[in-house]
């Protein structure tokens, strides 16, 4: 067997691992949509809007999508302010090896009153058998509700 065979599959599979981990980028990821019902708004998060602050109108609906099912389900701080509708789903992609965390974690809120909530969820694993450095074990995104 070449030597050099098991530790280029080892890097690969890191690499491979890794993807699920990337560093959260300062550039919040928010999309904005208008809803059939008239004056409702949707507003769209992902993970690149980690650590930022979204301003919405009371009426809108917050959904928050991360990229690995190794999340927790998204909670909301103050759910006076931000109210969850219904359970958080998990949806494993199919052609995604057992424990490789590959899929997403979906939560949807609406915005019931003015105030600020901050959704939060975390993780200790970025990948199978490999822990989180502290710096990605958090999400948060604080929302400011206007009247």
């Amino acid at each position: 067997m070449n030597p050099r065979r098991p530790a280029a599959l080892a890097l690969a599979a890191a690499a491979l691992t890794l993807t699920g981990c990337t560093a959260t980028g300062t550039n919040p990821s928010v999309a904005t949509t208008a809803s059939s019902a008239p004056g409702r708004a949707m507003v769209e998060v992902d993970e690149h809007a980690d650590r930022t602050t979204v301003d919405v109108a009371a009426g809108t609906t917050v959904t928050l999508t991360l990229h690995s099912t190794y999340w927790s389900a998204p909670t909301s701080s103050a759910p006076d302010v931000l109210a969850p509708n219904g359970t958080p789903t998990t949806a494993p992609s199919p052609s995604c090896r057992p424990g490789g965390g590959c899929g997403t974690v979906t939560a949807s809120f609406t915005a019931r009153a003015p105030g600020t909530a901050r959704l939060t969820a975390t993780r200790t694993s970025c990948g199978e058998a490999l822990n989180c450095p502290p710096e990605q074990r958090g999400y948060e995104v604080t929302v400011k509700v206007a009247g």
